[in-house]
C-alpha cells in the first residue's frame, strides 16, 4: 500500500516533459499530491500531463523555462494564485554534455552552467518563502558527475558540482526553518529511447565516452524506480541519495587520496 503522507500536498517538477522528471511527477501524483509539471515544449508538457492525469493524477501543465527569470516569476504567480502554497519543489531540468574540457568554449559553460545550476537558484530562491512557510521539500536532481569528474563530459560535471555545493549549503542555512533539501546524484538513467545524443560533440573524444554515463561501467537505472526512492529519501528526510552507493566508497577514497581517487575512476570509466 502506498503512503499518504503526499495527499493534497502542492508538487512543481521542473524539466517534466521526460525521463525522470516525468516519474517522479507520476509517483506524487499516484499518492494524491497535486503536481504542476514545467518545461519548455508545450506539446510533450501537456501530453505528459494528459497521460497522468488519466492515471487518476492531479496534473496541471504550465509551459516555462527556468532559464528565464520571467517565466519562474510567472510560474511563481500562477501556483501562488491556483494553489496558495507549495510543498515540494523538483528541480529537474538540465542536460547533460560531452567534449574535450579545453575544446569546450566560456559559452558553452555558461548554457550548462544556466541550465543545471542557475535554473534551480531561480526557482528556488522562487519559491523559498513558501517551501519554508510549508515545512517542505527541495529536491535538486544532480548526478554522479555531482561527486566525481570524469573525462569527456565538457563542462557538464562543473556545473553539477556548483548544485552540490548550492544543496550542501542551502540546507545548512535553511535546515533550523524546517525546510528539506535532498541532493539526488545517480548514475545513467535509462531513456526508452535509443537514440545518440552527442553525435555534434563526440567527434573528437573516445567512442565510448559518447554513450551514458560517459563510458562508466554502471547499469541503466529505471527512472520509475529512482522516483520511488526519492519519495522515501523526502520521508525520511534525507540529505543525500547517490546511486549506485559503491559511489560513495570512490568519493571517500577521493577525499583521502586525490592520486587513489582518479586512478580509480580512470579504471571504472572506459573512455
Amino acid at each position: 500500500m502506498k503512503s499518504t503522507d503526499w495527499h493534497n500536498k502542492v508538487c512543481l517538477v521542473t524539466g517534466a516533459s521526460s525521463g525522470l522528471g516525468v516519474a517522479i511527477a507520476s509517483a506524487f501524483a499516484s499518492r494524491g499530491a497535486k503536481v504542476i509539471v514545467a518545461a519548455r515544449r508545450e506539446t510533450l508538457l501537456k501530453q505528459t500531463a494528459e497521460n497522468l492525469s488519466a492515471a487518476g493524477g492531479h496534473v496541471e501543465p504550465v509551459v516555462a523555462d527556468v532559464t528565464n527569470q520571467q517565466d519562474v516569476d510567472q510560474l511563481h504567480a500562477t501556483i501562488a494564485e491556483r494553489y496558495g502554497q507549495l510543498d515540494v519543489l523538483c528541480n529537474c531540468a538540465g542536460r547533460s554534455a560531452r567534449g574535450n574540457l579545453l575544446e569546450t568554449s566560456t559559452e558553452d559553460f555558461q548554457q550548462l552552467l544556466d541550465v543545471n545550476f542557475l535554473s534551480a537558484v531561480r526557482t528556488t530562491r522562487s519559491f523559498a518563502p513558501m517551501l519554508i512557510q510549508q515545512q517542505g521539500h527541495v529536491i535538486n536532481i544532480g548526478s554522479l558527475a555531482s561527486k566525481v569528474a570524469p573525462r569527456f563530459m565538457g563542462g557538464y560535471s562543473a556545473s553539477k558540482f556548483a548544485l552540490a555545493a548550492y544543496s550542501q549549503q542551502l540546507r545548512l542555512e535553511t535546515a533550523p526553518q524546517g525546510l528539506h533539501v535532498l541532493l539526488v546524484c545517480p548514475g545513467p538513467i535509462l531513456r526508452e529511447d535509443n537514440a545518440p545524443r552527442y553525435t555534434e560533440q563526440s567527434a573528437n573524444i573516445p567512442a565510448a565516452a559518447a554513450q551514458p554515463g560517459a563510458g562508466a561501467n554502471l547499469r541503466g537505472i529505471d527512472p520509475n524506480w529512482l522516483a520511488e526512492r526519492i519519495l522515501t529519501a523526502c520521508q525520511h528526510r534525507q540529505p543525500e541519495l547517490v546511486i549506485p552507493w559503491k559511489v560513495r566508497l570512490l568519493t571517500s577514497l577521493a577525499q583521502l587520496s586525490p592520486r587513489l581517487g582518479d586512478w580509480l575512476l580512470l579504471r571504472s570509466t572506459s573512455g
